[in-house]
């Protein structure tokens, strides 16, 4: 009896043990589980805030984009998923469901973010909470229209340093050679865009070629307000887009030009040169050239 009883308390000991260790691991993995998900779901609204605000919002309304409330309602997950990563690949596939959006989004096409799987992932769980965020606010001071133009063309050194637009875009006829083609022609930004959309992609730069430039550097919001002016009258004005392809052609036609006659005028001078300069200093030394012996 003793050792029945020795037994059944050392056997009892043991499976209240493993069962109380079982209980802890579980209640463990189920609340490393939830802060994991609640620490997705707050990077993807970091990553939200960064790099998607300018143009969408959730559940305020249109911005650039679409309203992303209920996105994963509407939208497969793994296509979702694969339009964030990847979205200027599915562009030029032809994806029925990516070309019905830019038909409905004035062409505007949604930027390649690079966005690691990860980040990806953080985005989806994070629209998957349901939260909200709205617009940005558009309160500006007042614009003016050569305040703009001067901060567009560089004439006008922006506050925090940023490079100045025609760095990398053109607008209209604005500069003699019209201005850098790295960029999109912003000729009808504003009707693209609209004014919300505009002032937000102003306020929050986050173009990928844009971010690393911006960085640190944001407009100020009188900046903006002259920007946003200047191409509102320069998109009313109707003038027509690709005005930056001519004058790179121009400016290469009159390079090639320059050229030309600067080595005409060498080759002339070149021919009239009676001796060399190794004979004059020959003779200024004395020395009688091997031509001339």
């Amino acid at each position: 009896m003793k050792i029945r009883h020795k037994v059944w308390n050392s056997f009892g000991r043991r499976s209240f043990v493993i069962l109380l260790l079982s209980v802890f691991f579980l209640l463990g993995g189920c609340q490393t589980s939830a802060e994991s998900d609640l620490q997705s779901s707050s990077a993807g609204k970091d990553i939200f805030d960064e790099s998607c605000a300018s143009c969408h919002s959730i559940g305020d309304g249109i911005i650039v984009g679409p309203d992303l409330q209920g996105v994963l309602d509407r939208r497969d997950r793994a296509w979702v998923a694969e339009f964030i990563s990847i979205p200027d690949q599915l562009i030029l596939s032809g994806d029925p469901i990516v070309l019905e959006l830019l038909a409905e989004y004035n062409d505007i096409e949604m930027p390649n973010l690079a966005l690691t799987e990860t980040e990806v992932e953080s985005l989806l769980i994070f629209f998957e909470s349901g939260e909200s965020v709205e617009a940005v606010d558009i309160t500006l001071p007042q614009g003016h229209v050569a305040r703009g133009e001067a901060i567009f063309t560089g004439t006008q050194a922006l506050e925090m340093g940023g490079t100045p637009c025609i760095a990398c875009h053109t607008v209209g006829t604005v500069g003699a050679f019209g201005g850098g083609n790295l960029g999109p022609d912003l000729t009808k930004v504003y009707s693209r865009f609209g004014k919300i959309g505009l002032t937000s992609s102003l306020q929050n730069i986050a173009f990928p070629t844009m971010r690393g430039v911006y960085e640190e550097k944001s407009l100020t919001n009188q900046e903006v307000s002259d920007l946003l002016v200047f191409l509102t009258i320069n998109s009313a004005r109707g003038e027509e887009e690709g005005v930056a392809d001519s004058a790179s052609a121009l400016f290469w036609g009159v390079g090639l030009m320059g050229a030309a006659l600067l080595f005409g005028f060498m080759s002339f001078f070149w021919s009239q040169q009676k001796e060399t300069l190794s004979d004059r200093l020959r003779k200024d030394a004395g020395i009688t050239s091997r031509r001339h012996s």
